[in-house]
């Protein structure tokens, strides 16, 4: 590949040392540069890393050994940051979701297309060996025709574990957005893209309390949906029921199933990399064999893809596309939910391509 493709990292929270640890093993990438609001975390990641400290996002995308910025900030600001990185030249990679609303989503792909750099979006999960094995078997014909999906994230919340968990219920985040990114990213792979969705959704709790750290037993106010239930309709035909919460304390559901004309797949977290793939067909439940997806993934994959992908001269597999319908899918779920109908997705993607066994 040649030389490494140099990374500024923006935002040095919770989920930055996730990215840290991957990209410290890979030859592709190299982590030059980190800027966060609490130069204290920044100075942390730096020391971790060899990167230097870089005091502000218009400072880090300036510099010459900056090719492309990994953007870890809040939801909020997804779009904004994407927007001063492509401005300055780079390509960026982001944590999901790509941005909070449909228009932000367009000025950050249009922006990229004027400026010929690229956009990859989280979750790269979706590249592991989980979901790209249960893809395969779908593929493959394994289960028949899909005929439907069942995708549930179920807890009771993020206070319990984050000390500053304000942004999950504020618009950007709730249950849907914060944790369906992965759930629909697994759908598309697994069945195409959605052309319309029934939903209905409740907030039944107006307050939540911090559970951890510093500031434990504080109060806030939740500004969104954090229980969403929905039906999606794949171009295909199959459809897909959604359950995504934070009001439930503990369930026996399965992560994700895709049922088919002549069997049933059990496909893992889709939070997660691995994890076992099963089949149901002749009676029974049968692992599969792992035949599908970069082994020992973990977050950071995708933007690795997009290196090797920007000197190969292909499409990355993280793409901002996928990204960018995704988010309409959850737009328009929680649309429906608030007029109580169902809705037509405006977006579509292609359906991103398979990977195989790699690593």
């Amino acid at each position: 590949m040649g030389q490494p493709l140099r990374i500024g990292m923006v935002g040095a929270g919770k989920i930055s040392g996730q990215y840290l640890d991957t990209l410290a093993r890979l030859d592709g990438v190299r982590l030059t540069a980190v800027t966060d609001l609490d130069p204290a975390r920044a100075k942390e990641a730096a020391q971790s890393s060899g990167a230097e400290v870089v005091g502000g996002v218009e400072a880090l995308v300036a510099r010459d050994d900056v090719d492309a910025v990994l953007n870890l900030t809040i939801p909020a600001v997804h779009a904004e940051v994407a927007l001063a990185a492509i401005g300055a030249g780079k390509h960026v990679y982001g944590e999901k979701p790509l941005a909070t609303t449909r228009a932000e989503a367009a000025a950050v792909l249009a922006a990229a297309r004027t400026a010929g750099v690229r956009v990859g979006s989280a979750p790269d999960t979706v590249l592991g060996t989980g979901t790209q094995t249960a893809r395969k078997a779908v593929d493959d014909g394994l289960i028949g025709i899909p005929v439907a999906a069942t995708a549930f994230m179920t807890t009771a919340g993020h206070e319990a574990w984050h000390p500053d968990p304000e942004f999950y219920y504020r618009p950007g985040g709730g249950p849907l957005l914060d944790m369906g990114p992965y759930y629909l990213s697994a759908l598309v792979q697994l069945l195409g893209p959605v052309v319309r969705v029934t939903g209905a959704a409740a907030t039944p709790r107006s307050e939540r309390e911090i559970g951890s750290g510093p500031r434990a037993g504080q109060r806030f106010a939740v500004e969104v949906d954090t229980h969403v239930t929905g039906v999606l309709e794949h171009a295909g035909g199959a459809l897909s029921t959604l359950v995504m919460s934070f009001d439930i304390h503990a369930a026996h559901l399965p992560r994700i199933e895709v049922h088919g004309t002549s069997g049933s797949l059990g496909v893992p977290d889709p939070n997660g990399f691995e994890g076992p793939v099963e089949l149901f067909t002749a009676g029974s439940w049968q692992p599969l064999p792992v035949s599908a997806g970069y082994r020992g993934a973990g977050r950071g994959t995708g933007l690795a893809d997009l290196a090797a992908a920007v000197a190969e001269d292909r499409p990355h597999l993280a793409s901002a596309e996928v990204a960018e319908h995704v988010l309409d899918v959850m737009l328009t779920l929680l649309d429906a939910a608030h007029e109580g109908r169902s809705l037509p997705v405006a977006s579509t993607c292609e359906r991103p391509a398979a990977v195989p066994l790699r690593g």
